[in-house]
């Protein structure tokens, strides 16, 4: 098998018959050995209605059934864990990343690149939020770990068949794959492209989401949150050194005191608020710790044709 194309799927009826048809002619136009296998996680509409469908009618077609949305990130994954393409594609359905961008891609592995990513120049159909918000993210990412992971991208690119093998032994449960896709180094590089509007239906990645996505990329990679609580400590304790110099002063020198109320709750309220926070991001950290330790399968496989 030549290339391998990976596409998960959370209700994408819409999109499923549109995106076979352009990553077929894709695929037929660079006259290679391929096969599409779509990934179910947990949909609700008719999507693994279709794709069991087009499987009868095109023999390329591997589709992996989940037994419940387990989401994007490990979806992939059960990919990952199947596929047998010498390079590996990774895309969505909903058609924002151009299946066309495929062939460019594979000729940019074929000088010699491991990894070879999309990168993002336009956003259509995305809101000021969303923007805003990936792109302070993606810069916060790039500042807080101790290697490069690119700006602007996301889940869709190509590899080498040796990152796959990589990725299947790499244990984490909480995935961030761009980041350990970036993690392993190699030779990576990327093309840019503009991004299109959601073809047909809703985007699988509201904000709670988006959220989850972007606290699994930090706890993943970075301790910074860890040690952005130790500065937190810090200052609030030089805080409590001034204010208990201030009160030995006022004591002996000014031979007056104050009642005190107003800055005792604002210290009380302070500090409190910077524990609440220490212990919320520790928590994140043991949480983590605590699937890990659990061992549970990563995802469960209600059906597939492989």
């Amino acid at each position: 098998m030549d290339i391998s194309v990976i596409i998960p799927i959370y209700n994408e009826e819409g999109n499923i018959p549109l995106l076979h048809e352009r990553l077929t002619k894709v695929m037929q136009g660079i006259g290679v050995d391929y096969e599409l296998v779509f990934v179910n996680d947990g949909s609700v509409d008719k999507s693994m209605e279709l794709i069991k469908q087009l499987s009868e009618e095109d023999s390329n077609i591997r589709y992996i059934d989940l037994s419940r949305n387990f989401g994007h990130q490990i979806a992939v994954s059960a990919a990952i864990d199947k596929v047998d393409g010498d390079a590996v594609v990774i895309i969505d359905a909903d058609l924002q990343d151009p299946p066309e961008l495929i062939k460019e891609m594979y000729a940019k592995m074929k000088e010699g690149f491991e990894v070879v990513y999309a990168k993002r120049k336009k956003r259509s159909g995305e809101s000021y939020f969303k923007l805003l918000t990936a792109k302070v993210f993606y810069r916060l990412m790039s500042k807080i770990t101790n290697f490069e992971i690119p700006v602007d991208t996301g889940d869709f690119r190509i590899m080498h068949h040796k990152i796959v093998d990589i990725l299947r032994i790499m244990p984490e449960k909480s995935k961030y794959l761009r980041g350990q896709i970036a993690w392993m180094g190699f030779n990576q590089t990327y093309v840019e492209y503009d991004r299109s509007a959601r073809h047909k239906g809703e985007t699988g990645y509201p904000f709670k989401k988006m959220l989850s996505f972007a606290i699994d990329g930090i706890t993943s990679f970075s301790n910074f949150p860890l040690k952005l609580i130790t500065y937190f400590g810090f200052i609030a304790s030089f805080v409590a050194f001034i204010v208990i110099l201030y009160a030995l002063y006022s004591w002996y020198f000014l031979d007056s005191t104050n009642a005190g109320w107003t800055s005792t709750m604002v210290s009380i309220l302070f500090i409190g608020g910077v524990q609440m926070i220490a212990i919320g991001v520790i928590g994140e950290y043991l949480s983590r710790m605590n699937n890990n330790v659990k061992n549970r399968p990563l995802y469960i496989i209600k059906e597939s044709n492989y």
